[in-house]
């Protein structure tokens, strides 16, 4: 796929990867051995009907391949970009035994373009069932559930903390990497559904979850608020100015716009040498965004070798174009103040690798005697987050040991009536597997309100005996006028 020259791309916030032309897309498409059982459609999260899509695309029915996607998918233009392919749908692919694997992602995202390109959206008959639903939060796992209910003819309204709808999609992923414009194209799509969007309200503090169920009269309610609580080493110094997480970075500069202070009003002090602790995706985005905003030198400082690095493959590959430097096996200890309460460098240890601990990856053991100082004006955490505690600490809903919320299988949560999915659930995933979360919650609010599910054409449990495909909880008396 086509990129900007990373000398050009590294001083604007425009998108790397310019996307297939419709000649490499129909190309591409042929590559596809339109499998009978299909594995890429297994390692989907949400089961998209990847050979039918595809197949699509080479007959040139665009539009069709569109409805495959969108039946279960509806941002296809967001996760064709920021869905970690190689993991799920291509790492399963027959053709990457021996080749490249068919390129499923770019694939989608060039489906999805092209929708928004030709203002396509899909929006089905829906008849009223009278039941009101509230979503809290707007990411991809609350937006999932929204198009599932209001496509059963429920009135959904999505509740956001911040001021723009999108939750994670806005705030956290620069648009170099997902342009706002294809974010707010999917949402309208979801606007044309009937979902409603309700900004700046933070739910646990305007209202509670409870008073959302006695008072406010919604029939049940889905939480998806995503975990977005920084998670910070602890190390002596790292109160200093200078000091700061990812989020916080990303936030300003992607959803309050600091990049184009002062045209905006919201400030982002940045160092000249930038040192970003961890090295996923969130990692790759706060060192590339720093870059963009004029540091002179940015550094990643990970404890593992690049073979734990968790990234994107892609992710850091375009990092290193752009001229990141990256410290292996190198951990921070202590954040060193320049005598004025600011950061004047870091002082970090050399690792080496043990055994593999709970994660599957080799445990990083600090080697004796080799500290040393590292010179930094500015440190970006970017090791992971957390569930913010305001939804824990304003209701009665039960939490896990780590403080998320705690779902059972069909994501109903310990009050009746609620159901969560996605990160405050599980902990930080995918955007596609927030997604999953959402239909699957979406599917267990349906049945708690006894909506007929079309997906799977009951009431409830699986295993109920039907009547001519009608489910026998259902059969009923009609009155009859004799003529």
């Amino acid at each position: 796929m086509r990129e900007q020259d990373p000398l050009i791309r590294v001083k604007n916030f425009e998108e790397v990867n310019c996307g297939y032309t419709l000649e490499q897309a129909l190309n591409e498409s042929e590559r596809c051995l339109l499998c009978p059982d299909p594995a890429c459609v297994a390692g989907c999260p949400v089961n998209i009907n990847i050979p039918k899509f595809i197949e699509a695309i080479s007959a040139k029915d665009f539009r069709g391949a569109y409805n495959v996607i969108t039946a279960s998918n509806l941002l296809a233009a967001v996760c064709g970009r920021v869905c970690p392919q190689e993991t799920q749908c291509e790492g399963v692919c027959v053709v990457g035994e021996s080749l490249e694997p068919v390129a499923i992602g770019r694939l989608e995202r060039w489906v999805g373009d092209y929708a928004i390109k030709e203002k396509w959206s899909n929006v089905p008959h829906i008849e009223p069932s009278g039941y009101k639903i509230g979503i809290v939060g707007s990411g991809p796992a609350g937006m999932a559930c929204a198009a599932d209910m209001a496509k059963a003819g429920c009135d959904v309204t999505v509740f956001e903390a911040f001021h723009q709808a999108g939750g994670v999609l806005k705030y956290g992923i620069p648009d170099f990497r997902l342009p706002n414009t294809v974010v707010d194209a999917e949402i309208e799509n979801l606007r044309k559904l009937g979902v409603k969007f309700e900004c700046n309200t933070l739910v646990g503090r305007l209202f509670t979850i409870e008073q959302m169920r006695n008072e406010l009269g919604y029939d049940a309610v889905f939480i998806g608020t995503g975990a977005g609580y920084p998670s910070m080493l602890g190390i002596p110094g790292d109160s200093l100015n200078g000091v700061l997480s990812a989020n916080e970075l990303l936030t300003r500069c992607n959803l309050m716009r600091a990049k184009e202070f002062p045209n905006y009003d919201t400030p982002l002090p940045l160092g000249k040498r930038v040192a970003v602790i961890g090295a996923g995706n969130t990692a790759m985005d706060a060192m590339r965004v720093s870059l963009r905003l004029g540091a002179e030198k940015v550094y990643c400082i990970y404890r593992r070798s690049r073979t734990e690095c968790p990234a994107r493959a892609e992710e850091v590959h375009h990092a290193e174009e752009e001229g990141v430097e990256f410290h292996w096996l190198t951990a921070p200890v202590e954040i060193l103040d320049d005598g004025k309460g600011n950061v004047r460098a870091m002082r970090c240890i050399k690792m080496e690798l043990g055994e593999p601990d709970e994660s599957g990856r080799r445990r990083p053991i600090p080697v004796k005697g080799s500290e040393f100082e590292f010179e930094t004006d500015q440190v970006v955490f970017a090791i992971g987050t957390n569930a913010n505690p305001i939804i824990g600490q304003t209701s009665h809903l039960r939490l896990n040991k780590r403080g998320y919320l705690a779902a059972g299988d069909d994501l109903a949560t310990s009050m009746a009536g609620v159901f969560a999915g996605g990160d405050i659930v599980t902990g930080a995933a995918t955007v596609i597997e927030a997604m999953g979360a959402g239909r699957k919650a979406a599917r267990g609010m349906k049945d708690y309100l006894r909506i007929r599910d079309i997906e799977t054409g009951s009431v409830g449990e699986a295993g109920i005996e039907t009547f001519f495909g009608i489910d026998l909880r259902e059969r009923n008396f009609a009155r009859i006028r004799a003529a």
